[in-house]
């Protein structure tokens, strides 16, 4: 059955002839708000919940990590400083959103007596993605050396939405890092580049060789990753082949088809308490 369905999606996906496509189609292929055809709604959701979570929970907020604007970090202690954290890492495609627009997915492990750390990230085009990719390691070697002084000090799971998705995969070999969720993520920067969304990117051949988790050495830490079975068909098959290419090498790691689930609604799983990626998260302590 899953096989079935992951060949009925591998024939929607528009790369198998990407060279056929004008640059309008390719951009398409990517534009995940323009096939959410609610998505306005469901972000406006979003933000509103954030800053009421953002202003009621017991936090330590914009404690910065680093010298550009963007490097800081929002800590939601729990009441044990050896509770497991969550570091969640946001998703824009690399030039969009902020990290105080997901303190709604707190109470979801909070729930279940975890420490959430959401890290912001500067933002194409002021930064490379390069530059980018590189700050995600400054912010756990922070939390590692500052952690303590605000209550959170347990092992970490790292996990990120959409582009927060492709820079967990970066930053899994970090060693404050126990494992990680990649959720709706981009492995192959390759496609980006003939979209849109380069525009503000400008990504070179090195970066796409350098910082494409599908064309590196696979971290043999444990990354599960997941997707909306509603998602669009490039980003379901660059999680499907993510997954192959760990598994193939012996990497540790599930597979997590979200059922009808789209690219935004994914994040509910996170969000509620008792939601399939929240057991998903404490289960990579096992």
């Amino acid at each position: 059955m899953v096989e079935d369905a992951h060949s009925t999606v591998r024939s929607l996906d528009p790369r198998g002839r990407w060279s056929e496509l004008t640059q309008a189609e390719r951009s398409a292929a990517y534009d995940n708000n323009a096939a959410v055809k609610n998505s306005p709604a469901l972000i406006a959701e979003r933000n509103d919940a954030s800053g009421r979570m953002r202003g009621t929970l017991k936090s330590h907020l914009d404690l910065p990590y680093g010298e550009r604007a963007n490097n800081k970090i929002d800590l939601y202690p729990a009441a044990n400083l050896d509770a497991p954290c969550l570091v969640f890492l946001h998703g824009g495609y690399w030039q969009r959103n902020s990290r105080e627009l997901f303190a709604m997915l707190v109470e979801g492990v909070a729930a279940h007596g975890w420490s959430v750390a959401i890290p912001g990230y500067s933002l194409a085009p002021e930064v490379s993605l390069t530059d980018i990719v590189g700050e995600i390691p400054h912010a756990l070697d922070w939390l590692a050396a500052h952690g303590a002084s605000y209550g959170v000090a347990g092992p970490v799971v790292l996990s990120g939405w959409s582009a927060g998705a492709h820079l967990v995969a970066m930053a899994l070999d970090h060693p404050r890092v126990h494992a990680g969720l990649a959720i709706s993520g981009v492995y192959d920067l390759a496609p980006i580049r003939d979209t849109g969304l380069n525009n503000a990117l400008k990504l070179t051949d090195a970066e796409i060789a350098a910082l494409s988790p599908l064309r590196l050495p696979v971290t043999p830490k444990r990354l599960d990753i997941a997707y909306g079975s509603n998602e669009l068909p490039a980003l379901v098959c660059d999680s499907i082949d993510f997954h192959d290419k760990r598994a193939a090498a012996g990497a540790p790691g599930k597979l997590i088809p979200v059922e009808g689930a789209d690219h935004f609604t994914i994040l509910e799983a996170l969000r509620r308490p008792d939601g399939i990626l929240v057991d998903a998260v404490r289960r990579l302590l096992d």
